[in-house]
């Protein structure tokens, strides 16, 4: 199954950023905080991205999320990954 990741927006809405590997999805799992078992949205801001590129993420992951993320300080979104057939 496909998995695709969706960018949260304010309001409740969603768009579909693209598709991600399985190795991908490992490397959101593995850096990023979840709250539970079941958590699979995450917050992106350039801080994450920085730690995620040193941590050695995938480029084409992070060129993915790098334009969701806005230019001011302390700007950043909600990712959530889902496995979609």
């Amino acid at each position: 199954m496909p998995i695709r990741l969706y960018c949260k927006k304010d309001g409740g809405a969603e768009a579909l950023v693209g598709t991600i590997t399985e190795a991908q999805r490992a490397v959101l799992i593995d850096l990023l905080e979840e709250e539970d078992e079941e958590d699979q949205d995450y917050f992106i801001d350039a801080d994450v991205l920085e730690f995620m590129e040193e941590e050695g993420a995938d480029a084409a992951l992070l060129a993915m999320l790098r334009p969701l993320v806005g230019e001011d300080e302390g700007a950043g979104v909600e990712v959530e990954w889902r496995e979609e057939p």
